[in-house]
This record gives structure tokens, C-alpha cells and sequence, in this order.
């Protein structure tokens, strides 16, 4: 038997917290920004000081760190450029992530020791394209995400070998696929193409006669009012033989805007389930459960196997689970010290979920706070305390509860 190619699972990382999760939690890279010339300007970010230490702590773990550079800049912007790719080359990053053909060709010169990746923001949807970029010296094209998998198959076979591809597998989708949408912008004054989405498209619209301005008139039949510009999330995860099949390089997780529980959590289950393919062994479905166990909107396919079809009903994301802590620290015997997110009250059932654990529950029969005295519930936000459980867990291990246990 042939062995099979294990692409590369590659995380978000909007802060440094989020890059912790999405390292620990089993990514073989990670994406960020700086504080400029990003697409998530709502994203924590790195400074120039912070950079060099988020690098440091990728590389330790052996994890790559690929940089955004893909926004659209304007005249007035591109003399910073020169100054922000040395930046990033200096504080080790090994990739830049790039939609602009001036900041591509300045990146060749001011920092010709990092890769050069094509955003999705290119919308590259064919070999010609893919081919031409690569001509020009990409390393990696991430390709538009309103293909399908024959589409992807084709660019495979019509491209270089050694020309990487990259897609998203996961995530949000907006109703622009690969995100040159000015939406926002006419609307709002924030400018999607420069990071600063309000996602207008998640609006609930009604039509209004000018001379009834008070009056809200629904679109559609049935009175609920219409998301007509809504998209459904995208989840790949029952499909990773499909994704492996194709010859994809890199699997691509979107979110840098979203919290760190959700890049540990979806980072952990498409590493364990990617393994599992890759080794052709059956998927453990307790992975691909938890999926489900965080904030999303209703999932699809995308455009893997043909159109995804609007979901008209409303853009309410699907929240049934919370985080309540973070441990820091757990000995031997499962005494564990958290940092507080959410409440903790005693008798709660909880669940744990870590870095190689797999999420068991447990009851709080303890609560003990630093100073040693037990307490009936804890709620003070970032509080360090002490709770027992029924065995070692990794530091960055996440608590939470949720209806399915606690009824909340």
C-alpha cells in the first residue's frame, strides 16, 4: 500500500494566547498578523515586540509561522512596507501571506528569507494562474474557496511539483468566498479589503418604502424576515480522504478573529482526525464531536462538491458550550491550578478537554482558593484557584460546561 501524504494542518493565531492553543493542540503551522497590513483588524495581533517571542515559541514546539501581508495598500501605506517586511523577516517568520503584486515583489527584496504564499484574497480558481504566480516566485498558492475538489485536482496536475497548494477546510465563510467584498465598506465605512469587516452580510434585511420609514416590510413569505447574503460555516472533517486525495499541501483553518478556546478545540480535533486518515485508521468519533462544541453557524461542504446553497433563516451562531477555565498548572495527583473565565460553582458537572486528552467529565466536590480557603463557587474573572481532578491534565488543558451537561 502506498503511503499516503499528510498535508499540513495550519492554524489561526490572532494573539498569543490563541497561537499557545493552536501550537500545543497539534498544528504544524500557524498564521498571524502584525499590527499592520493584516485582514482582521479586530484580531489581537502581534507587535514588533511581541513577534520575535511568538516565532521563538513556534519554533520550539516545531511549529512554521506564516505572516498576513494582504491587505490592498494605498499609496500613502507602501512606504512602510519596505521597514514591516524586514520586520518580519528578522523576527523569523518563515512565511508571507500576500494578495498585493507591489508587496509580493517588495517581500523578494526586502525579505527574500520567507516564503511567499498568494491569499486567497488573489481568488486564484485555475492552473493558468496558479502557474503565472509561481513563474513569478510563490512558493504556495491558497487557492479561491469557490472550487471544487476536480478543480483543485486539475490545478494539482497542471502545476509544478514542487508549487505548494493550500485551502481552507474550516471556518467562516463570507458571502464574497475569497473576500473582495466592498459591502462594508459602502455601508459602514469599514473597509473588508483592509481588515476592518463589520459583515454586513449577516444582516437581517427587510424592505422599507421611503415614506414609511418606521415600517418593516419581510422579504420573503412566511414573515421570518431573510438572511439573503448569509453563509453557512465550512467543516471538512468528515472529508479528509477527499481533501488527501487531491494532493492539497496545506489544510487551512479560518478563524483569527475567534477565541482561543475555538483554535484549540477545532485545531485538536482536525489534528487527531487527520492522523487517524493519514495512518488509515477509523476516525475516533469522540474528535469528530467535538466540532460541534463550539460557536458556529450551520456547516456545509463549501464549494468542494458543487454550490453550498444559501442558508436563508437567520445568522444566530450555535453556542451550547462555554470555557469556565484555563489550567495553568496540574500535579501528579490532579490538583490543578485554573485561571477563572466564567463562573465555577461546587457540584458542577465540567468537562476537561487537553492537549493528547480526550474530554471526560467530572463533578466540583472541591473549590479552594490561593489563599487555601474552600469556597461554594468562584467568579471573579482571571482568579486563580484550585480544583480537584480525578487526574493530571497538561498546562493549557480547557474546562467548560455546556447544556448537554449543566442544563445552562
Amino acid at each position: 500500500m502506498d503511503k499516503i501524504f499528510k498535508p499540513e494542518l495550519l492554524a489561526p493565531a490572532g494573539d498569543m494566547e490563541r497561537l499557545r492553543m493552536a501550537v500545543l493542540y497539534g498544528a504544524d503551522a500557524v498564521y498571524l498578523a502584525g499590527t499592520t497590513f493584516g485582514m482582521r483588524s479586530f484580531a489581537g495581533n502581534f507587535t514588533d515586540e511581541q513577534l520575535p517571542q511568538a516565532v521563538k515559541f513556534a519554533h520550539d514546539h516545531g511549529v512554521k509561522v506564516h505572516c498576513t501581508v494582504n491587505t490592498m495598500p494605498h499609496n500613502n501605506e507602501v512606504v512602510h512596507l519596505p521597514a514591516h517586511l524586514e520586520t518580519l523577516q528578522n523576527a523569523g517568520v518563515d512565511a508571507l501571506i500576500m494578495a498585493d503584486l507591489g508587496i509580493f515583489t517588495l517581500a523578494g527584496k526586502y525579505a527574500p528569507k520567507c516564503e511567499r504564499h498568494i491569499s486567497t484574497q488573489a481568488s486564484i480558481s485555475n492552473y493558468e494562474c496558479a502557474n503565472a504566480w509561481y513563474d513569478q516566485g510563490a512558493e504556495r498558492v491558497i487557492l479561491a474557496r469557490e472550487l471544487t475538489l476536480e478543480e483543485i485536482r486539475e490545478i494539482r496536475a497542471k502545476t509544478p511539483k514542487d508549487l505548494e497548494i493550500e485551502s481552507f477546510v474550516h471556518g467562516a465563510m463570507c458571502v464574497s468566498y475569497s473576500g473582495r467584498c466592498l459591502l462594508s465598506s459602502y455601508m459602514t465605512g469599514r473597509d473588508s479589503n483592509r481588515g476592518a469587516c463589520a459583515q454586513p452580510c449577516r444582516y437581517e434585511y427587510a424592505l422599507v418604502e421611503e415614506k414609511r420609514p418606521n415600517e418593516y416590510f419581510p422579504i420573503v413569505e412566511d414573515e421570518k424576515g431573510t438572511y439573503i447574503m448569509n453563509s453557512k460555516d465550512l467543516c471538512m472533517i468528515d472529508h479528509l480522504p477527499d481533501l488527501l486525495d487531491v494532493g492539497l499541501s496545506s489544510l487551512k483553518i479560518e478563524g483569527r478573529a475567534k477565541s482561543s478556546y475555538y483554535a484549540a478545540i477545532i485545531t485538536n480535533a482536525y489534528r487527531h482526525c487527520l492522523d487517524d486518515v493519514a495512518a488509515g485508521r477509523p476516525i475516533d468519533p469522540i474528535w469528530r464531536d467535538e466540532i460541534d462544541h463550539v460557536s458556529h453557524r450551520h456547516y456545509s461542504t463549501g464549494f468542494f462538491y458543487g454550490d453550498p446553497q444559501q442558508y436563508l433563516e437567520n445568522s444566530r451562531y450555535m453556542r451550547d458550550w462555554q470555557v469556565v477555565a484555563l489550567v495553568t498548572e496540574c500535579d501528579e495527583n490532579g490538583w490543578a491550578t485554573l485561571s477563572l473565565r466564567n463562573k465555577i460553582c461546587l457540584g458542577e458537572t465540567l468537562e476537561i478537554v487537553g492537549p493528547d486528552t480526550k474530554p471526560f467529565a467530572m463533578t466540583v466536590t472541591e473549590l479552594v482558593t490561593q489563599k487555601g480557603d474552600k469556597v461554594d463557587m468562584v467568579r471573579n474573572p482571571q482568579m486563580l484557584f484550585h480544583l480537584q481532578l480525578p487526574k493530571q491534565v497538561p498546562a493549557y488543558s480547557l474546562v467548560r460546561h455546556g447544556v448537554e451537561l449543566s442544563g445552562l
